[in-house]
């Protein structure tokens, strides 16, 4: 199936886990895809791991999006090599791993989430609006990765939730705005997906992980991605600031079964 034939797509944060999923649906389904990591080495790295997974084709750069002049070189790169961006996956996050408890968070550690994952996310989005979606007889689509730690807070992310929320607030905002220049926003919000950091952990903690899920499994890459891309292909063409949870089912009960009662 090539619903994205002659389209062209950006996922941002594709050189990793989730993200060399998504890069990897898209350019499968027929896309040209650009990718782009924070750093040199991580964009390196991301791009040999396609190419192990035999997918050919994908022009990856390095950009970290929390800095505007790196995201307006990775658009001036697109529109020199292709002249049109058809697709925008905003997925590129700060994890905000190790800042402690809200009362431990620096300002600036939270700052620095907030800049990467609602600023970046927004800035990129804005760019791909003016050069490209809103001139384009074809007007584009966007998707952002949000989580359902928006609602559904876990303990010491504090800098993550927050991000995580303002996102679902921000897709419902542009969706709003860009409506009416036939712009679709819309948000896929996962639970637990089975990343590297899935991988390290004790396999006790993952089970017991895994029995949080009513469906009995975590997430994988790919369950993401086919959401993506569905929210983005033309079956979703009367969809827009819509938040699309994929977490086996943990953000429909009240607590697990082993402390139901």
């Amino acid at each position: 199936m090539n619903r994205f034939e002659n389209k062209v797509v950006l996922v941002t944060g594709g050189s990793r886990n989730t993200g060399l999923d998504l890069v990897e649906r898209f350019a499968r389904e027929g896309a040209k895809v650009w990718t782009c990591g924070s750093t040199a080495a991580s964009t390196a790295k991301g791009a040999a791991a396609l190419a192990a997974r035999g997918v050919d084709g994908v022009r990856a750069m390095p950009c970290d999006i929390a800095d505007p002049a790196q995201v307006d070189a990775l658009f001036d790169a697109i529109a020199r090599e292709d002249g049109r961006l058809d697709v925008l996956v905003n997925n590129a996050a700060n994890q905000g791993i190790g800042q402690g408890g809200p009362l431990d968070v620096a300002p600036d550690a939270m700052l620095a989430v907030l800049r990467t994952n609602v600023v970046g996310g927004f800035r990129v989005t804005q760019e791909a609006c003016r050069r490209f979606f809103a001139k384009q007889e074809t007007r584009g689509c966007v998707v952002f990765l949000s989580s359902n730690t928006a609602r559904r807070a876990i303990r010491n992310r504090t800098s993550y939730c927050a991000s995580k929320g303002a996102i679902n607030s921000l897709v419902r905002s542009l969706a709003l705005d860009l409506g009416p220049l036939g712009i679709r926003v819309n948000c896929c919000a996962p639970g637990y997906i089975n990343t590297e950091r899935w991988e390290a952990l004790d396999p006790a903690v993952a089970a017991r992980r895994r029995a949080n899920c009513p469906l009995g499994r975590e997430a994988s890459g790919a369950d993401v991605a086919g959401v993506v891309a569905f929210l983005v292909s033309d079956d979703a063409a009367n969809m827009t600031g819509e938040i699309v949870t994929v977490d086996g089912g943990c953000s429909c009960q009240h607590m697990p079964a082993d402390c139901d009662g």
